[in-house]
Parts: C-alpha cells; structure tokens; sequence
C-alpha cells in the first residue's frame, strides 16, 4: 500500500498546538467544557456578550451544580439580571446536564486590575463605513471659514458635516 504524501508540508493547526494549553487554563478556572469561553458569543448570543464575559465557574461544597460568575460594568448589570435564567439555561445546553445552578454577576469598571478590565472584544461595529458627500464637506467647510481659531473650526466642520448628513436622511 502507498504511502500517501503529506499535505500540511510539516505544519501543525493551531489547535491541535494549543489545545492542551486552552483546556488547563479553562480548568483552572472551573470551566470543564472550554467551549464556555471560546465560543461565549454564539452560547449566549452576540448582544449579551457584547455586555459581559464568563470569568469562572466556582463548585460549591455539597457539589450540587456549579455558579457561573459574568463579568460586565455596572451600568449593564440590571440588563444582566433579567436574563439570568436564559443565560443558564443556554450554558447548560452547551454541557449537556445541569452543571450550572447558579449565574453570579460581577460589575467592574472599565479599567482595573487585569481582571476586571472589562473590554467585551464582541460588540459589533456600529461606525458608519460610508464615504462623507463632498458637497456636505465643502458646505461645511464654507460655513467655518470666517472661525479663526483652527481646532474650533476643525470641530465645527465635523459637527456640520453630521448634522447635514443627518437632515439628508
């Protein structure tokens, strides 16, 4: 039987490379199942991972289910709080059993200790990509010829530049 030629030229796929690595840092953390951190966005949907992240998951004493603590800023805990259950019960699908009893929110600001910054990398873009008009432009730049101090001028172009664009829509 021929030995079939090797495709991948001698490299190795990232994961295989960092698997093990990724599973003992996620069980350091209480996270039997890694996908819990990897894929955080397509478990609980991209809105609600746009506001928080799983830090851990802790085991109480009697080992009866596990609590999940999340972390997000204090302004978006509320928001949290109300879905609770529909983030346990959407990790819990992820494990297959009831593993988790029990969801815990922690709140941080958006700067700290290295843990608790809270920079959630999964909120969607929402700058507007388009090309600015350059009719719009250059009528702003018009109106703030007269403005001598330059950064003054500078943003007011920005300004009329925005509220143009807005009345045309």
């Amino acid at each position: 039987m021929a030995q079939r030629p090797s495709t991948t030229k001698g490299f190795k796929r990232t994961a295989t490379l960092l698997g093990d690595r990724i599973r003992k840092v996620g069980e350091s953390r209480g996270f039997a199942v890694s996908r819990v951190l990897t894929h955080w966005a397509e478990i609980v949907g991209y809105e609600t991972a746009a506001i928080c992240r799983p830090v851990e998951v802790s085991y109480g004493r009697g080992g009866f289910g596990a609590t999940l603590s999340i972390l997000t800023t204090g302004a978006q805990a509320p928001m949290l709080e109300m879905q609770k259950e529909q983030i346990r019960a959407r990790v819990n699908a992820v494990y297959g059993y009831n593993a988790i009893a029990r969801v815990r929110i922690t709140q941080t600001a958006k700067t700290g200790f290295a843990e608790g910054q809270a920079t959630f990398l999964h909120a969607p873009d929402a700058t507007d990509k388009r090309k600015p008009d350059p009719a719009l432009q250059a009528r702003a730049r018009d109106a703030t010829t007269e403005i001598s101090n330059n950064d003054l001028r500078q943003a007011l172009e920005r300004l009329g530049q925005n509220v143009l664009t807005n009345a045309k829509e």
